[in-house]
């Protein structure tokens, strides 16, 4: 029964890090882009590193929602085809 407890709260774990992903991804890119191009024009800007962030994680949820959204409902019905498993 633990080993059960183990898998499932790994492939919880799995699962947030793959849905998790691309907006994490997109974030750091552009924050890196964002970065480079504060030290290179000498614009230390608080804002300037804010905003090209959020709009790149907007970006990825447009993008990438419908598959973040597979993948949960995956795992959801997974869990729910399994509960029996789960509650014994």
């Amino acid at each position: 029964m633990e080993q059960l407890i183990i898998d499932l709260a790994q492939e919880a774990i799995m699962t947030v890090i793959k849905v998790s992903a691309p907006m994490l991804l997109m974030g750091l890119a552009v924050g890196l882009l964002v970065s480079i191009f504060q030290a290179v024009t000498s614009i230390q800007e608080a804002t300037l590193a804010f905003i090209p962030k959020i709009l790149a994680v907007f970006i990825s949820i447009l993008i990438f929602g419908p598959w973040m959204l597979s993948t949960m409902m995956e795992f959801i019905n997974n869990i729910y085809k399994n509960l029996n498993l789960y509650i014994r």
